[in-house]
């Protein structure tokens, strides 16, 4: 008898055991948010050393008119169309060609190595400083913008010739805009 109650016991206990709802474990957290501020701080003496290193080039370029953009880059016109026409605008269609280079003025994409351009004007994803300066070209105008890394590719690269962290200058030529009649908003 005492076998069959301890054996009973036994079933009574695990069967009871199993029907225990198990709680969920909290992830402990130990962020002090000194990494976050960290990285801040570097972002800002970043942005600071390739603004500097913009400044000398806009500098050493006296004879140019450079406009800072409410952006964060800077540009000037190599072509500037004066008529009163259209820039692009979101949903227009942009075909422009572009070189892009270093900030020692080497080389790192030529026009044929880019090829013409087709751009969904903030409908698709290209370089965060082409998308904003783009819309300020006019048809015909050829520009010139120094992008600071943040601006261009930015800690990521492409994954090609454009390094972690690399201010860029862009030439880039509107050659036309359309209306893109497929899609409207």
């Amino acid at each position: 008898m005492k076998l069959k109650t301890l054996l009973l016991l036994s079933i009574y206990m695990f069967l009871a055991s199993c029907s225990k709802q198990q709680q969920a474990r909290k992830p402990i957290s130990h962020s002090s948010g000194t990494f976050i501020k960290e990285s801040i701080e570097r972002n800002k003496i970043l942005i600071a050393d390739e603004e500097d290193l913009i400044a000398e080039i806009i500098k050493q370029d006296s004879l140019e008119s450079y406009i800072a953009s409410t952006k964060g880059y800077w540009y000037k016109y190599e072509t500037k169309v004066e008529d009163d026409v259209p820039t692009p605008k979101r949903g227009d269609i942009a075909f422009f060609e572009y070189e892009i280079k270093d900030l020692k003025n080497r080389t790192i994409y030529t026009i044929n190595e880019t090829k013409p351009q087709v751009y969904y004007v903030d409908k698709e994803n290209i370089m965060m400083g082409l998308r904003d300066g783009i819309k300020l070209m006019k048809k015909g105008e050829t520009v010139t913008f120094l992008f600071p890394s943040h601006m261009a590719y930015g800690y990521h690269g492409d994954n090609k010739k454009i390094g972690t962290n690399e201010p860029l200058i862009c030439t880039v030529s509107l050659n036309d805009i359309k209306e893109d009649t497929e899609v409207k908003n």
